[in-house]
């Protein structure tokens, strides 16, 4: 690995460009590299020749310090917690580069497309106990100071996600202007679910834990990507991404239920502490609020800000919905749900 670096840098050359020069330095610019179609990510990804295989190198905007990156950082801890992330190969912080395993282009979301509905509730049930697992590294999180356990879903985060739902769907996506009174009613409302949220007890989160970043590895076994903002957070938070993010349909109540409860037992098998059911189902729906208007807004912004509809806009009514029927049940938030109604396609 390259020395540690002070100050970080931006760069002239393109990401593939730093990347070819850094694989000649390695012996192995004989050999293309491929783009990977990047997410909605300011990092750029490539599958490169390494060694007698492949791997996958990030290729960042910036210079940065590898004793303190945020990727590098959740990596190590969640190596020492046996967590099943791909193993880092080499790391240039100097010019933004880290090559890690090929975990292959098996995400689970393709999976699911393709298996029997035995075999989707299998490997559904098996990311579960890996967001078990992920909640009993926060005591080894906070031992060791990572940046993962001073980061965390507290009101303020919270709230900023919200706005962003609250400025991109109504603004950059519907181009709507609403008046100052709808304003102030609904982000009202949307303060006290920060609010609420953020006085939840936090474990450890993955924090975007959904179907497009678990990779099915060649021994079918699930593996996570896309872990670098990891951060403290509400026990339900990976659960209701795993289970509503990125969804045309949504599951039934009772598949929910029994996925929660399957986590509850999934903690109680690695002796975290218990939590009452009724109360665990209650924040999961004002969760599935919060995240779900969360992913509402990030898909504006991708159709309306940057053009891009496709894959995102099929998902914004339907998790709208989704949002509708929570605070139904939650019997909260009049304000939302009827702003919802007289907006989605139902």
């Amino acid at each position: 690995m390259s020395s540690v670096i002070t100050a970080t840098s931006t760069f002239a050359e393109s990401p593939q460009k730093r990347l070819e020069e850094y694989l000649a330095r390695h012996g192995h610019s004989n050999r293309p590299v491929e783009a990977l179609t990047p997410d909605a990510s300011t990092r750029v990804y490539f599958r490169v020749p390494w060694k007698r295989g492949t791997a996958v190198a990030a290729v960042y905007p910036e210079a940065f310090d590898e004793t303190v990156q945020p990727y590098l950082d959740v990596t190590r801890l969640f190596l020492e917690c046996k967590l099943p992330v791909p193993e880092i190969y080499d790391v240039d912080g100097s010019i933004g580069v880290i090559v890690q395993e090929d975990l292959g282009d098996n995400q689970l979301c393709r999976v699911f497309q393709d298996v029997s509905e035995d075999e989707r509730e299998s490997l559904l049930e098996q990311g579960i106990e890996i967001i078990a697992r992920i909640q009993a590294a926060t005591t080894k999180a906070i031992e060791r100071d990572s940046i993962a356990s001073r980061l965390a879903f507290d009101e303020a985060k919270l709230g900023w996600e919200l706005n962003f739902f609250f400025e991109h769907y109504f603004g950059s996506y519907r181009k709507e202007t609403l008046t100052h009174g709808q304003s102030a009613e609904l982000k009202a409302e949307l303060n006290d679910i920060a609010a609420d949220l953020a006085a939840r007890p936090r474990v450890l989160c993955h924090r975007d834990y959904h179907s497009f970043n678990l990779i099915v590895d060649k021994r079918n076994r699930i593996r996570i990507i896309d872990y670098q903002d990891a951060r403290m957070g509400p026990a339900t938070y990976d659960l209701v991404s795993l289970l509503l993010d990125r969804v045309t349909c949504a599951p039934s109540p009772a598949e929910v239920r029994a996925h929660r409860l399957f986590l509850l037992h999934a903690r109680e098998e690695l002796h975290l502490p218990s939590i009452d059911p009724d109360e665990f189902s209650k924040e999961f729906r004002l969760m599935t609020v919060q995240r779900c208007m969360k992913a509402v807004g990030t898909f504006s912004y991708q159709a309306g800000v940057r053009g891009r509809k496709d894959p995102y806009e099929q998902f914004i009514d339907p998790l709208l919905l989704i949002v509708c029927h929570a605070a139904e049940w939650l019997d909260r938030f009049p304000i939302l749900q009827r702003m919802i109604k007289e907006r989605i396609r139902q």
